[in-house]
């Protein structure tokens, strides 16, 4: 048996199948390197093993999703903490090494690597039940509203080749009243022999029903031109409507399920308090933030959204900042976002808003620099455990 060390590093090439681990020690010589299925039985045999060949195991992997959820969770009951190490770093890293060929071992050997030589990676927290059921709830609404955009972009599409009149007559992001329609009513010649067409609307519960009618008919007149393949494309019109007013009714239950998951969260209050951060974005904060204990201040927080430019000197040429490469996407989406929507009432967002567009800022420059006031604003919050109010707060006498 070979003598155990005091510690080593176990780096995880992660997949939807399986695993490969590789584990070096001080010297970056190999220990152990095996692949491990996707299975709780099968890594717990190969956790089993390399526990056993040192008193410390640093772990890291290359994906912190759900292939590697069941990989992560063994892990934390059993006491061990990995680090993240970006597949971009990976790749990097690799240029490093002797040979050029790329294999899941080879992978997983040069993430141990890299964990022993830096140690500044941050940590994998696996997720509370809380975090975890807003984590699955919010990608699940992300896929629906990217299905949705796309039945609308066909729907229009199609509408275009039989009906450019009718395409051009409604917004079909944002208008039920429209959908229904389409869902009887396709073509020119259609609504052209409907009698009663504002009755059909409002016995379908559509608003503004004469006004939905009103406009059809218009459109209608405006072409007595019956196109080639019109018929097709009224069942393919038809069908999309209706899966897009479906997809709505499915959007609206998940987004109840979110509100009612997101304020449950004891940080729920003073999230939603800061103008712009609704239930929805305030959810995809808790998960993309994770514990907020790992932001050591505020410009921590807003570095991890990709606020804060970096600089990229070299020579004489110095000065030049620019946005990160590595941050979180989600995360800056939600300060964008949240920033934009804060910006339409009056108050303190709009005007430092305004007060940067006078400062010669382009639109989107002063929306980050709002983002990034704001990110400093709700870390500060959180510190406290405070609601946002407009007036500063009182600082008491020492």
């Amino acid at each position: 048996m070979s003598e155990r060390r005091t510690q080593v590093w176990a780096g995880v090439d992660a997949g939807k199948g399986h695993h490969w681990a590789a584990v070096v020690d001080e010297t970056g010589a190999t220990l152990w390197s095996k692949k491990v299925d996707n299975d709780e039985s099968a890594i717990l045999t190969a956790l089993g093993e390399i526990l056993d060949l040192a008193d410390q195991v640093h772990w890291a992997v290359d994906i912190s999703g759900t292939s590697s959820a069941l990989l992560l969770a063994l892990l934390a009951a059993h006491g061990q903490r990995a680090v993240y190490v970006p597949g971009r770093t990976v790749n990097r890293m690799s240029g490093a090494y002797r040979g050029e060929g790329k294999t899941d071992a080879r992978d997983a050997y040069v993430i141990a690597e890299t964990a022993r030589h830096r140690n500044d990676f941050a940590t994998i927290d696996v997720p509370a039940q809380l975090a975890a059921d807003l984590a699955l709830l919010t990608a699940h609404r992300s896929d629906l509203v990217a299905d949705r955009v796309r039945m609308i972009n066909r729907l229009r599409d199609v509408l275009t080749g039989v009906f450019p009149a009718l395409e051009r007559a409604f917004d079909y992001s944002a208008h039920k009243g429209a959908l229904v329609l389409l869902t009887g009513y396709q073509t020119p010649a259609a609504i052209r022999r409907r009698a009663r067409l504002t009755a059909w609307l409002a016995n379908r519960s559509v608003r503004g029903a004469d006004s939905v009618a009103a406009t059809a008919l218009e459109a209608a007149q405006a072409q007595q031109t019956a196109l080639p393949g019109e018929d097709v494309a009224a069942q393919i019109v038809a069908d999309l409507a209706g899966q897009i007013l479906a997809l709505d009714d499915r959007l609206k239950r998940i987004d109840k399920q979110i509100r009612e998951t997101f304020r449950s969260h004891p940080q729920a209050e003073i999230i939603e308090s800061l103008p712009g951060v609704g239930p929805i974005l305030g959810a995809e904060f808790v998960v993309a933030a994770g514990d907020l204990s790992a932001y050591a201040d505020a410009g921590h927080l807003a570095s991890a959204a990709g606020l804060v430019p970096v600089p990229r000197d070299s020579g004489r040429r110095t000065g030049n900042l620019h946005r990160p490469k590595r941050y979180s996407r989600r995360l800056r989406r939600v300060f964008y976002m949240s920033a934009q929507t804060s910006i339409i009432r009056e108050g303190p967002n709009r005007d430092f808003y305004l007060k940067k567009r006078g400062e010669g800022c382009k639109h989107v420059q002063a929306v980050i620099a709002l983002a990034r006031r704001r990110a400093s604003v709700l870390w500060a919050l959180l510190r406290d455990g405070r609601v946002f109010t407009s007036a500063p707060p009182v600082t008491q006498a020492a």
